[in-house]
């Protein structure tokens, strides 16, 4: 092989491998995009304070809610659209002027079903004009199971919340906020992201009431 024709083999190799490494770069992109972009994105200046609350909450995210990650960038969550209990229509907006703990759960998921008293245990303690548990069924089949297996459990507290379309999950795993069940956000009044859970915690616990309570400036 001669010099030349050496030099342009070098090239075109390189050239290949250019190519192979933005395809996978492309690819990367196109699983990750929507959530990548939309945390860093630079984020929604009005939600600057609840940022701010979230650093002050760090200490408090330990014990029983240690795996609860606060806030680093300014989110306004989507205004997610689910139904009462009677199925009329609600969204997020209705709680403005509370912290909402809203958590996304369903029947078929064991660890929804085995935090619920917890919840509910949370919503009777801490529940009122200015914090409230919205727990969000999004079972996508028979309705009514999911209302039976409240009264089973004992579920008191806790007001019946559902989306049989299941788009609220899809609506927060848009942004990179849920990835599996059951999924939780602390939100401020305002609608921004405080904080958020991927998986259950124990909400009755003392580490818990902490940290709601801290976030209500208790």
């Amino acid at each position: 092989m001669t010099g030349s024709q050496s030099s342009f083999t070098k090239k075109r190799l390189a050239m290949v491998l250019a190519g192979g490494i933005a395809g996978v770069i492309i690819g990367l992109a196109g699983v990750y995009g929507i959530a990548t972009l939309t945390r860093n994105a630079g984020g929604d200046a009005a939600c600057q304070p609840a940022v701010d609350l979230a650093k002050k909450l760090a200490p408090f995210a330990r014990g029983e809610v240690a795996a609860v990650n606060v806030a680093k960038s300014a989110l306004k969550v989507p205004d997610l659209t689910f139904q009462d209990a009677a199925g009329n229509p609600l969204t997020l907006e209705h709680w403005r002027g509370r912290v909402v703990l809203l958590n996304l759960w369903a029947t078929w998921c064991v660890p929804c079903r085995k935090e619920m008293p917890a919840l509910d245990a949370l919503e009777q303690r801490l529940g009122g004009p200015k914090f409230e548990v919205v727990a969000v069924n999004i079972d996508t089949r028979d309705a009514d199971k999911p209302k039976a297996w409240f009264k089973e459990v004992g579920v008191q507290k806790l007001a019946y919340y559902a989306d049989p379309t299941a788009r609220t999950f899809q609506d927060l795993k848009s942004i990179g906020r849920a990835f599996g069940m059951p999924t939780t956000l602390l939100v401020d009044a305002h609608g921004c992201e405080i904080a958020t859970i991927a998986g259950p915690a124990e909400w009755a616990s003392e580490d818990a009431i902490r940290l709601i309570n801290a976030t209500l400036g208790q």
